[in-house]
């Protein structure tokens, strides 16, 4: 698969095979899990945050590397505002016929066209590996991760995760999938919206009270708590709408420039 932001084409195979294997300094948990789960500055945007991987949206178009570090100089503010720029603009529509499993079951492991598909490993736990540190699989598992650390960009918490609290980390779907369906998924094919809802580029752990409290929102209705990471959110929502073609409203996008200095 392909991305193509502006005139950045960036090819994802190769990012793929970098990252398909577990974080180094992982380790295996003696404890056997229930199965798959169904703070931080940055001097520059091509900076890490505190925890010392996670990265910003415009070194990362692909949403293979971890985190979502902020965007602080001037030159990569305007550069934000330009692929901002490019969204186009509607209103939102009706949330009519709009369900879950229209995009497919829980993080399936077999929508193709994304990275990290068809892996052996179900989307919620290639997120965790991606973003966690610390790692802790279920024994003779190296997938199916049951405990982490986790540097949440959303509230700038660090969370101590265990799987017998799954719901304390949540995957945000970072342009919400109902949000799509009013904005034209509804018309897509069913394995577009598939790749939509299993695409490492719009897929986030987050602590779950944050994701919760975002619902369905656009940026002009729910912004994370974590200001400094806000404008690197607005690209973040901005690459995955111009990669899957999905409008934004008027509000959203002017709220979206407004987080990048706009």
């Amino acid at each position: 698969m392909q991305r193509r932001f502006g005139q950045i084409l960036i090819p994802g195979l190769a990012v793929l095979l970098a990252v398909a294997g577990c974080s180094p300094g992982s380790e295996k948990s003696e404890k056997d899990g229930d199965g798959r789960d169904g703070g931080k500055r940055s001097s520059s945007s091509g900076g890490q945050q505190g925890d010392g991987r996670a990265v910003s949206p415009l070194k990362n178009p692909d949403g293979t590397k971890p985190g979502l570090a902020p965007i602080t100089t001037k030159a990569d503010r305007a550069a934000a505002e330009r692929i901002i720029d490019q969204l186009v603009i509607k209103g939102r529509g009706p949330r009519t016929g709009y369900e879950r499993d229209k995009f497919g079951y829980a993080w399936m492991d077999t929508a193709d066209g994304v990275p990290l598909a068809r892996n052996g490993c179900d989307t919620r736990n290639d997120l965790l590996r991606r973003d966690g540190q610390r790692l802790r699989f279920r024994s003779g598992s190296d997938c199916v991760v049951v405990a982490m650390t986790l540097h949440d960009p959303y509230t700038g918490k660090t969370i101590e995760w265990r799987k017998e609290k799954a719901t304390e980390v949540q995957i945000d779907h970072v342009v919400p999938l109902s949000y799509s369906w009013q904005m034209g998924s509804s018309r897509w094919p069913k394995s577009k919206r598939e790749q939509l809802a299993n695409d490492v580029l719009n897929l986030i752990p987050v602590e779950g009270r944050a994701n919760s409290a975002k619902g369905d929102s656009g940026p002009a209705s729910w912004l994370p708590p974590n200001t400094a990471i806000r404008c690197a959110y607005a690209v973040r929502f901005a690459q995955v709408a111009l990669e899957y073609e999905i409008p934004v409203t008027a509000a959203d996008q002017r709220m979206m420039r407004r987080q990048c200095g706009g």
